[in-house]
Parts: structure tokens; sequence; C-alpha cells
């Protein structure tokens, strides 16, 4: 992989850094917290005209067939701006979509590359949990439907979205899973908004019933192990991106205010405990850029990645929340309170951080590679498992 963006990355990073920088102020994101959708219709609408949602999808579904490496330029992006959007909901159920779905689900990425249809995806459930075996919710099949039963926790984006794509579990079949695209307005399926600390609106939605056609599965028979896997690690390693994009931001925010904050005669950057404070926080944002980055170009190549996604994830969770404590603590006790814009963004590493896998659920699968793995280790299998 190489690790420096050429000319054509660095053109695209900067027409979107130009885009949000140009409509992303912090006013804005907190209108956006009271939106009843949780975003806004109107960044939204001036970031889908400029074909963003397109990068890395297909050709014949509206997309320019990118490598993947530039959703990691978009969604870094996007976390330094904290933008409102529907962004990681829509484009982690898409890729799947592209992938994996038949002919008449693909139609659908044609809509979502135009911004006229908003997408999420459902994986956590009651138990908060962020693994394949938590997965309870059952999928029964009814002659030319399956009937769907049970209830999906923290799903980003569900509000606005017009489709989600869950995760179940095949009841005839419980040690295989299913993918399957739902209508939000289907009967039967209800929904609750939850407020998190990042207020970007998650939802808690119930099966009661759900009947969908069978034709909605996503996937050949046997791969909905291996689909449901792929969209969790899309959905870790995207989060990723955006919080590493964040705590880029609260660095420059702590730089700055050290240049100017005095104490003793002088800017308190020139303190060594301050500046090796932002030179800890800088490690730690590039350490997770490019673990984020190498995973994305390992599924984009169809290489092992599972590991990969899991060392990203729990090194953003530690040291994109370190990064942002440590802009706080530059800040003083201004740096803790409400009002002030560093918070936008503290809560929403925060939240995001407990999203897509936590440190100790992560950690446990890259542990397992390296410890429960008998004979050589190959880093990005997963290990005691089919999936």
């Amino acid at each position: 992989m190489d690790i420096l963006l050429d000319k054509q990355e660095l053109e695209i990073q900067e027409a979107i850094s130009s885009l949000f920088a140009g409509e992303c102020s912090t006013d804005l994101l907190r209108k956006s917290e009271e939106h009843p959708l949780h975003y806004s219709p109107e960044l939204w609408n001036r970031f889908t005209a400029d074909g963003w949602l397109q990068l890395c999808l297909s050709a014949e579904c509206g997309g320019e067939e990118l490598p993947l490496s530039y959703l990691a330029l978009l969604f870094e992006l996007a976390g330094y701006h904290i933008a409102p959007l529907p962004l990681h909901s829509t484009l982690t159920a898409a890729l799947i979509i592209d992938r994996h779905g038949n002919e008449e689900q693909r139609k659908l990425l044609l809509d979502v590359s135009s911004g006229d249809l908003i997408l999420s995806h459902a994986v956590v459930e009651q138990n908060g949990r962020w693994s394949t075996n938590a997965i309870t919710l059952e999928g029964r099949i009814d002659g030319e439907e399956l009937v769907l039963n049970g209830r999906k926790g923290f799903v980003g984006g569900f509000l606005a979205s017009s489709r989600c794509v869950v995760i179940y579990r095949d009841a005839s079949s419980p040690e295989n899973l299913g993918v399957v695209l739902v209508p939000t307005d289907i009967p039967g399926l209800k929904s609750e908004a939850l407020i998190s600390m990042a207020k970007d609106g998650e939802a808690t939605i119930h099966f009661e019933d759900v009947r969908v056609p069978l034709g909605n599965r996503i996937g050949e028979t046997g791969s909905g192990n291996k689909i449901a896997r792929e969209m969790m690690d899309f959905s870790a390693v995207l989060y990723a991106c955006m919080m590493a994009g964040a705590a880029r931001r609260t660095l420059d925010m702590a730089v700055e205010h050290a240049k100017q904050r005095e104490a003793f005669g002088q800017p308190i950057g020139a303190f060594q405990a301050i500046q090796h404070l932002c030179a800890n926080m800088l490690n730690a944002i590039d350490g997770t850029v490019m673990l984020a980055r190498e995973a994305l170009w390992r599924l984009d190549r169809g290489l092992p990645a599972h590991v990969h996604v899991a060392q990203a994830k729990s090194f953003a969770n530690e040291h994109c929340m370190m990064t942002c404590r440590s802009a706080q603590q530059i800040h003083g006790g201004m740096g803790f309170m409400l009002e002030f814009d560093l918070n936008l963004w503290y809560r929403r590493i925060g939240s995001w951080s407990l999203r897509g896998g936590t440190i100790a659920e992560h950690r446990r699968t890259v542990s397992a590679a390296l410890l429960d793995t008998p004979g050589h280790v190959r880093i990005g299998a997963v290990p005691g498992s089919s999936i």
C-alpha cells in the first residue's frame, strides 16, 4: 500500500475539504441536532449534487469505481467537520448492495448516488455486542416471504432512511446468518428514536412478523455469514476513519489555543508538557489513519482484513478519545463546557467509539488471532469461526 496520496487523491481531498469548510458551520451542527431526523437536508442535497456518494460505487450503479482508499479521505474529512449527514449509514449499506445485491437491488443505488435514497444498516441488538454470535433477530421462511421477529438497537440514520440492510439469524439453520433489504415503512416495523451522546439520529427498531419478499435477501444462499461480517467490517473501519478526522480537528483547535493562551508571560505552547501532549496526539491520529487506510486497502483487494479492521477500530477507540481529552485539557476548564465548540467533537468521538465495536471486543479479535490459533499466525483470518 502506498501511504502517500497521489495527485488525484489530493485534488479530491481538497475539493471535499472546501465543500465542508464552506457549508458545515458549528451553527449548522447544533441546528441539525434539533432536526427531527438529526441531519441537514440542505447540506445533504449540496453534498450529493457534487457526486461524492458515487466515488467508490460501480459504474453500472452510477459510481466512479475508484478504490476504497478514497472513502478514507471522504470519511476523515466528514469526521474533521463532523458533517451532519447520513453518510456512514448510507455508504456502508450501499457498498454491500453493490458487491452482493441482485440486479433489482443494485438499481436502487442509482437513487443513492443522486441522494434521493438514504439507506441504513442494522447489526447490534439488545445486548449491544458487536459480534455475529450476538445476533438473534429471527428470519423464518414462509412460502415466498421472509418473516422477521426481534429487535435491533443503535441503528444509525434509520429515521432518515427508506431502506435498511438487516442482519438476521436463519430460523431453519441457526448457525447461518442472512442479510436482507427491508423498507423502513413496511407493516410490523416500528421504531423509536434514541438520543445518543452524539445526537445524530440513532434508533431502536422492532420487528413484529415483518414480511418481506424472499427476493429482498442479499447474496446467494449460504453467503450470509460472509456478507454479514463484511458489512460489520465496513461499518467499523469507516467509523475509525471519521474518528481520525474528528481527532485531528481537536488537535488543530488545541494547537491554535496553545499559541494564543499565555501563562507566565509566554504562550502555553512553549511549555514542554504541552508540546509532548500535542506530539502524542499527532502520533495517535496518524496511527489511526494508517491502520484504517490499510484495512480499507485490503478490503478493496479481497485480502484478509478482519483483524486489520479490529486493529484500526480498537486503536481509534482508545487513541482518538485520548486526543480529544488532551485537547480539552489544553483548553482548561472551558474545554469541558457544553457550549464550547470542542464539546461537539468530544460527544461524537465518544459516541463513535462505542459503535462498530468497543476496544475490548476488537482487542479480543486481535488477541485471538495471535494467541488462540495453532501454528503460524495469519493476520486477517477469523479464528475459531467459519466467517
